[in-house]
């Protein structure tokens, strides 16, 4: 028998130690594989995280509920709220307010006015103030943090010292002073009273993003190639920058609607009883505090709800948008 040659000793050797290893080996090779799974966007990976999250649908829930009743409202409500069904039934000295009875689950109010149907007709006037005056208040919040966060320098010092003096302001007394200038208190007055205590708001958190879009990766690459400012600034950090203005504005639909209320409840709202609104109805219900609480604790608790609604929606959409408050 002819010797061995090396080479196919070294060959089995090497075979050998490949079968004793293969386990070994296909763990290190499934070890060394990439799981290629698609990536997942922030807003997607956002949404998984709040369809989970309790507080989240609760707050969702009781938000949705507001703004279907106040755009169904006028349909939905049982009788007119501006008329006086049960004026017969009111007597000044012993029976001011006519109580629950049949087609008026809920009584009257001092005019005989059905209370189930104002109080659902006026989500309507707290929608449309709370929605616009965000919506105003926005608006100049943009404009004064685009300015601070574009340009910087002095017109960000000069921006954010108006800023601070706003701030400085408690938020109640300054909206009660804007309202209290109007020659006629209206609906529009409140807004524009509202608005204005939100922009200072909006304008330093829409100012720290543009400042931390300013220095990032992709805008230095957008000015190398020689894009303009312009384009630098409306393309490539406003839309960046945008995120936690946007998930504020829903925190501030609350705090909109309770100064709203607070002005109406003052008397700096609309006037005009026939359009009701729940501040507005919780001020007119003080006369009967006492006697008929009812006329007060219906219009508090709408406020309450709805402003609870907003703010958790609002928390749980910052938790899931912010990495760094992610549970």
């Amino acid at each position: 028998m002819s010797p061995t040659n090396p080479m196919n000793r070294r060959k089995d050797r090497i075979d050998d130690l490949a079968a004793t290893s293969g386990g070994t080996a296909t763990l290190v090779r499934e070890a060394g594989t990439v799981d290629e799974k698609p990536g997942v966007s922030l807003i997607a990976s956002a949404w998984k995280r709040l369809r989970r999250n309790p507080v989240f649908l609760i707050g969702a829930g009781i938000t949705l509920l507001f703004v279907v009743l106040a755009l169904v409202s006028r349909v939905i409500a049982p009788h007119d709220p501006a008329v006086g069904y049960l004026i017969d039934q009111v007597r000044p000295q012993s029976n001011p307010v006519p109580g629950p009875q049949p087609g008026f689950p809920l009584g009257a109010d001092d005019a005989g006015r059905d209370l189930l149907s104002r109080l659902i007709v006026g989500s309507q006037q707290t929608l449309i103030v709370g929605v616009f005056a965000t919506l105003f208040g926005l608006a100049g919040g943009m404009v004064l943090g685009v300015l601070a966060g574009a340009f910087g320098g002095w017109v960000d010092a000069l921006v954010m010292r108006i800023v601070d003096v706003l701030l400085s302001i408690p938020s109640l007394l300054l909206a009660f002073s804007i309202a209290a200038l109007a020659a006629r208190p209206s609906q529009l007055t409140v807004i524009i009273a509202v608005a204005a205590v939100q922009v200072p708001i909006f304008a330093r958190l829409l100012r720290g993003s543009m400042l931390a879009q300013r220095h990032s990766d992709h805008v230095l690459a957008a000015r190398a190639l020689g894009v303009t400012e312009r384009a630098v600034v409306f393309r490539h950090m406003l839309p960046n920058a945008l995120g936690p203005v946007i998930v504020q504005s829903t925190l501030v639909l609350a705090t909109s609607i309770i100064d709203a209320a607070a002005l109406s409840f003052l008397g700096l709202g609309n006037p005009n009883d026939r359009q009701p609104e729940w501040g507005q109805m919780l001020g007119k219900a003080q006369t009967y505090i006492y006697d008929y609480p009812h006329l007060a604790v219906y219009p508090a608790l709408c406020i309450i709800v709805v402003a609870l609604g907003f703010t958790l929606m609002g928390e749980s959409l910052r938790e899931a948008l912010d990495p760094k408050s992610r549970r």
